[in-house]
């Protein structure tokens, strides 16, 4: 996996609709999108849906990327290495290097929450 890299962008999401446990079941049934007969609104939430997601998983990567610099940090003295990082978070050990690098540049940068 390549090095995650920040969207100058920032998308905004769609919001997710709470999906019922009994609809969530159902393999055929996604946020509603089934039930829209419109091919224009179809095209539409749908794409509203995969910019969310985009944007979601984006964050969570920032996130992983904090968590992870933070358990390496050599300060701690319940560090772990990369690959003890890289077993938690089922990661190659090259990709827990780079999210360790990564979160470091958020840390420095400011962005962490």
């Amino acid at each position: 996996m390549a090095q995650p890299e920040r969207s100058e962008r920032k998308l905004r999401p769609a919001p997710l609709l709470f999906e019922p446990s009994e609809a969530a079941a159902d393999p055929e049934h996604f946020f509603d999108l089934e039930s829209i007969e419109d091919p224009r609104d179809l095209l539409a939430r749908a794409t509203e849906l995969t910019l969310a997601f985009r944007a979601a998983t984006d964050r969570a990567v920032e996130f992983q990327a904090l968590a992870a610099a933070q358990l390496a940090d050599p300060r701690r003295f319940d560090r772990l290495t990369p690959a003890d990082i890289a077993e938690r978070a089922e990661w190659t050990a090259d990709y827990a290097k780079k999210m360790i690098e990564f979160g470091r540049e958020l840390l420095r940068n400011g962005s962490q929450q």
